[in-house]
């Protein structure tokens, strides 16, 4: 799975990069949120989601070393 997804991220261009870590950096703080407030249904959403903003964020990370070259 993590490898499909990988390879989505590599597709997306710069601007929807950008845009899809603010959306998922958004939804992170939101299930913090939820879950300061009362029990979430499934905690380990939080810890997908702060996957999925680390990934994001390596790939963006990675096209800024590689434009740097």
């Amino acid at each position: 799975m993590s490898i499909k997804i990988n390879k989505e991220i590599r597709e997306l261009d710069d601007a929807t990069l950008v845009a899809k870590i603010a959306e998922q950096q958004t939804a992170l703080q939101r299930l913090k949120f939820s879950h300061a407030i009362s029990q979430i249904e499934n905690p380990s959403s939080i810890k997908d989601a702060k996957r999925m903003v680390a990934r994001l964020k390596t790939e963006q990370t990675a096209r800024k070393i590689a434009k740097s070259k």
